[in-house]
């Protein structure tokens, strides 16, 4: 790869232009940044994670949400506190339900956009600080040009204009992941005790981002050993190693730090719900509880980020994946590589192939800047690879910067082998442009030209790949065009965010999450008629909790008539939705059998099989409601139709939740 020509002994004024360049780029990354903070509404996790943060601040209490670390929060919060919002009562639920519960309620009694957008606005800090490191790095490792040339490319790139300014985790660990392994880079090319410590501050940074941001260990320990085996000097990976080690225990002090120096989650020892000695017992994988445990009885980690690591085990145990039409019980190990073809941009894609090339054909010219950038990409990739936390490409946001680096050198090369290399980058730059503008500003559904674009997505992908329920604002303008208040809408986060706090007042249709976690009000007829809205993940049964039976399937045949952000699909005639209506039965069904009223409780279970004898919920509460009327027989032949829907349809999705009680009805059935 040939020596770069802009060097710092070039004149002052090509400098200057990098500079402009630099400003001019970094000020079209923040107005993009503003105006998705502006346009999108809140999202799944914005609410609880807003809510725990001021909590955090204000009462030093690390419960609310103790499933993500606090410093994204924390910052969040931080930009609220001069407007002195006033805190929910209790809602008397679980903690996780009750996160985002009050958060909802937080933020919305608040004023929402009044919390939500200066809240976004520091979040965005992470984002401007990342764009900066890739020039910063980019510059270091490549020269000006190809620093300028990577900043270019990322505040293009539509993944992070998405999630770049929202108050979530994703940018935040991008920011000190990529922070760390640079300083740490610095420090293996001129060791001195500040870029030591610069290193261990940004590695806690990365702790209290996110819970990935422990992956920094192993790629200092792998990047000290792999560059003693390039320098076959020993010695080298000796000194690295130690400084690994040294940098790592700074950033634990850096990690108590953020939890006052204390071991309980809250003062007066108030305690985690459930405990976290419950919460260890009941993980999914005993060897993992075991080694939290360990961690736990010796005070290692503070209570709340064991109990954290703890939530990310069962989520990944819980959750299901959807992938190419279909919802897995556990995502196949495809789904990273294959969301990064998808979500990645074409020139991005394009400059690391021609990139490769040119890296070969360069030798060891830059070996050591390679090893810190591939590194860090790889150990990350391997490990969100084979792991089973599949619902998002934004899972992927750390890697990005590091890869935008590559890109950016790539580039810049291009550039400067002669005019029809120039030309085709100026093209791959060009076209970074334009792929963004075009899906401007519906960042969130972005997928590649060579997928079908963004309306393609759902057909591979969905959740945050496509709809994180930021669409309430559009929702909203669309049905005031067209004054439509004759409406239904399945909407995704419905409960951690409702549609009427965006002043939206449709008829709710069920959705998993409203029906069975939140327990929403709701009434829906067997058929319907007005507007229909359903949120693409509801459309394509992310979280249908039905096996294979999702009640808003027939609409995937149907024409919308519109398609509000890429991600709210909208339909109007008369509709059938007889298992959304029947899901809404055996919920009330349930309640009424709770209060003591069996006969009502049977009519409605009896009119929910009636209307989905197919599903596996309609026939497993009608054999409930039966066996509490000690009516055996009948019990027992709707448990074994519940058994057969199971085996029929999705046994891998439904037998752990639902499995155990139809073993435990037909046992208790057949010893009457």
């Amino acid at each position: 790869m040939p020596v770069n020509s802009w060097t710092d002994a070039e004149p002052a004024r090509k400098r200057s232009f990098a500079l402009a360049f630099v400003t001019i780029f970094f000020s079209i990354f923040s107005l993009q940044l503003i105006d998705v903070a502006r346009l999108y509404s809140a999202n799944w996790d914005e609410c609880h994670h807003l809510y725990d943060g001021y909590l955090i601040l204000k009462q030093h209490d690390y419960r609310a949400n103790a499933e993500v670390p606090p410093l994204i929060k924390i910052t969040a919060a931080l930009s609220i506190l001069r407007l002195h919002p006033t805190l929910p009562l209790g809602t008397g639920t679980p903690q996780t339900e009750n996160a985002f519960l009050a958060g909802r309620a937080f933020v919305f009694q608040n004023g929402g956009d009044r919390l939500l957008f200066p809240a976004r606005l520091a979040c965005m800090l992470f984002s401007l600080a990342t764009a900066l490191l890739v020039y910063a790095a980019g510059k270091r490792f490549f020269g000006v040009l190809a620093g300028v040339c990577a900043l270019f490319l990322f505040v293009f790139d539509p993944n992070v204009l998405a999630h770049g300014t929202l108050i979530s985790t994703d940018m935040g660990s991008a920011c000190f992941l990529l922070a760390s392994v640079y300083a740490f880079y610095r420090y293996s090319v001129q060791p001195s005790w500040r870029r030591l410590l610069l290193t261990g501050l940004f590695a806690g940074l990365g702790l209290v981002a996110k819970f990935t941001g422990g992956l920094i260990a192993p790629m200092l320990l792998l990047l000290s050993l792999t560059e003693g085996l390039r320098t076959r000097n020993m010695a080298v990976f000796a000194r690295l190693s130690t400084a690994s080690l040294a940098a790592l225990a700074c950033a634990l002090l850096v990690l108590w730090a953020f939890y006052g120096f204390r071991y309980a989650p809250a003062p007066d020892a108030l305690q985690l719900s459930p405990a976290l000695g419950e919460y260890l017992a009941s993980m999914p994988n005993p060897a993992n509880a075991a080694k939290l445990a360990l961690i736990a009885r010796f005070h290692v980690l503070p209570q709340a980020y064991i109990w954290g690591l703890a939530n990310t085990k069962h989520i990944e145990a819980e959750y299901t994946s959807y992938f190419f039409g279909h919802v897995y019980r556990h995502g196949p190990w495809q789904y990273f590589p294959v969301a990064f073809l998808i979500k990645s941009t074409l020139p991005l894609l394009l400059s690391l192939v021609f990139g490769s090339v040119l890296w070969v054909r360069a030798g060891r010219a830059y070996a050591r800047q390679m090893v810190f950038l591939l590194v860090p990409v790889c150990v990350y990739f391997a490990v969100v690879t084979t792991s089973h936390f599949d619902i998002g490409a934004r899972h992927l946001m750390p890697i990005y910067p590091f890869l935008y680096i590559l890109a950016g050198s790539a580039a810049a090369t291009l550039l400067r082998r002669g005019r029809g290399w120039a030309v085709l980058a100026i093209v791959l730059l060009l076209w970074q442009v334009f792929t963004t503008v075009r899906v401007s500003p519906n960042y969130m559904a972005y997928g590649n030209e060579a997928w079908g674009g963004p309306l393609q997505v759902r057909r591979y992908l969905s959740d945050a790949n496509v709809d994180w329920g930021q669409q309430l604002k559009t929702v909203k303008q669309y049905l005031d065009q067209n004054h439509d208040s004759n409406c239904w809408f399945a909407y995704f986060p419905d409960g951690a965010v409702q549609p009427q706090d965006y002043g939206i007042h449709c008829h709710r249709l069920p959705t998993p999450s409203g029906l069975w976690w939140f327990h929403l009000p709701m009434e829906v007829p067997p058929q319907i008629s007005g507007t229909v809205l359903i949120s693409e993940s509801d459309l394509e049964g992310v979280e249908s909790g039905d096996g294979v039976l999702n009640p808003y399937a027939h609409f995937q045949t149907q024409k919308p008539v519109a398609i509000l952000q890429d991600g709210i699909y909208v339909y109007q005639g008369s509709f059938s939705v007889p298992l959304a209506s029947a899901w809404v039965d055996v919920r009330h069904s349930a309640e009424l059998v709770q209060r003591g009223d069996l006969q009502q409780a049977l009519t409605l279970a009896q009119q929910a099989a009636t209307l989905a004898p197919e599903s596996v919920r309609t026939q497993l509460q009608l054999a409930d409601v039966l066996a509490q009327e000690k009516e055996w027989a009948s019990a027992r032949e709707h448990y074994r139709l519940a058994q057969e829907n199971l085996l029929k349809h999705r046994p891998d999705l439904e037998q752990e939740e639902l499995g155990p009680q139809i073993q435990h009805g037909i046992e208790n059935t057949w010893l009457r």
